[in-house]
């Protein structure tokens, strides 16, 4: 007859995907029981790792205060790590011509809490998107996510230093804790870069530079150089 078993074939087509679907819960289950019992095998390893990380977090993200120091017109580094770079450069924004760097390169295991150079007034602010290339290539700010916070010095009226915060291959997270127009003190906290990164510290050509290439510098505490 005409339609004849269109019924069954019907019934036998939600009878295949019922019995697909049990199966697949079965499955479903089966792995999840694996899975589980693995992770049961692993938890002590997965306890210590994650032991291990918290103790990395709270070692990277330690805060110490600075033992800032107090002689006038004093510049001092607003970054932990090592100075790589003390040339001549132009940089228009802010500074509005050539000037004097100081370049500083801060490695993972370095504090990343960067600190105001000098006491004064942040008349300028700008984040600038980029790159991440690795932070030891000293031309790494040209391409880079970076900002740049520039500072009006108190103690030498009309002096102009800014402060370039670089991310890197890894750190890909600046967080600027200042604004323009805020006041800052020398050695105050400004910023946090997150894993390694480099910060540039650009001032006037009149500037007594106080650090050598590889010298080692804390943030808020070693003296860079002295206004003029």
């Amino acid at each position: 007859m005409k339609h004849s078993g269109k019924a069954a074939h019907s019934a036998l087509v939600l009878i295949g995907l019922s019995g697909t679907g049990v199966l697949a819960l079965l499955a479903a289950a089966f792995i999840g029981e694996c899975i589980g019992r693995l992770v049961l095998a692993l938890s002590g390893v997965l306890v210590v790792l994650w032991a291990l990380f918290v103790a990395f977090t709270f070692y990277f993200f330690r805060d110490p205060d600075p033992m800032t120091p107090t002689g006038p017109k004093l510049v001092v580094s607003p970054g932990h790590g090592k100075v790589d770079t003390i040339d001549t450069t132009t940089v228009q924004d802010f500074i509005g011509g050539e000037c004097q760097r100081i370049s500083i390169f801060l490695s993972v295991f370095d504090v990343h809490v960067q600190n105001a150079p000098v006491t004064g007034r942040v008349a300028y602010f700008r984040h600038k998107p980029g790159q991440y290339l690795n932070a030891m290539r000293t031309d790494c700010a040209e391409f880079n996510e970076n900002v740049l916070i520039g500072i009006e010095a108190i103690e030498a009226p009309g002096t102009k230093v800014g402060v370039r915060l670089i991310a890197g291959l890894i750190a890909r997270r600046i967080l600027p804790w200042v604004g323009e127009n805020e006041a800052v003190q020398r050695g105050e906290r400004i910023s946090l870069i997150q894993f390694g990164s480099r910060v540039n510290v650009y001032l006037p050509k009149t500037a007594k530079i106080k650090v050598q290439l590889g010298d080692r510098v804390v943030g808020g505490e070693s003296i860079l150089a002295e206004l003029v």
